[in-house]
C-alpha cells in the first residue's frame, strides 16, 4: 500500500471548521453533548475548565482531536487514500467517530477498491437523534466532493 497522508490537510481543515463552526463557549450539540470551540466534545475531567475559551485554545483542541482522529481513520484504511479522501474520511469520523467510520459500508466500499461506491455512501449519514438534519445533508454532500476531487 501506498503512503497514507499522515495529516488532515488545507482543505480538509476549512472543510470541518466551516461546518463544525467556532464558539467560544460550550454549548450542548444536536444530541446534547457539551461541546466548544470547533466542535470538541468536553471530557467530564475538563467541564470545569472548559467554560470560555480562546480562538488559539479552540485551534489547539481542534489539531488535538483531529490528531487522534487521524491515527483512528489510518488503521482503518486497507486502501490507499488520496489527500483529499483522507480528508473527507477524517472529517466523516471526526464529526461521526471512528466506530462509525469502522462499521460503515463506506469504508467497507473504500477498502475493496470502490470509491464511486464509497463516496455515495456520505449520503446515508445525515441523521442526529433519528431526525435529517439539513446541516448534516450540507455536510456530507461537501465531504463527498472533497473526497471525489
Amino acid at each position: 500500500m501506498q503512503k497514507q497522508p499522515d495529516s488532515t490537510g488545507d482543505k480538509g481543515v476549512e472543510l470541518i471548521c466551516h461546518f463544525e463552526g467556532l464558539k467560544l463557549e460550550r454549548y450542548r450539540d444536536a444530541v446534547g453533548l457539551w461541546t466548544i470551540g470547533y466542535g470538541h466534545l468536553i471530557l467530564k475531567e475538563e467541564m470545569e475548565k472548559l467554560i470560555k475559551i480562546t480562538t488559539g485554545e479552540a485551534k489547539t483542541l481542534l489539531r488535538k482531536d483531529l490528531k487522534r482522529t487521524e491515527d483512528g481513520v489510518k488503521k482503518l484504511l486497507i486502501h490507499s487514500a488520496s489527500q483529499s479522501q483522507f480528508d473527507a474520511l477524517v472529517s466523516f469520523a471526526f464529526n461521526l467517530g471512528v466506530g462509525n467510520l469502522k462499521k460503515s459500508t463506506l469504508l467497507k466500499k473504500f477498502n475493496a477498491g470502490d470509491i464511486d461506491g464509497a463516496a455515495l455512501q456520505f449520503k446515508s449519514w445525515n441523521k442526529a437523534g433519528g431526525k435529517v438534519l439539513t446541516g448534516l445533508t450540507r455536510r456530507r454532500e461537501a465531504e463527498m466532493k472533497l473526497f471525489l476531487s
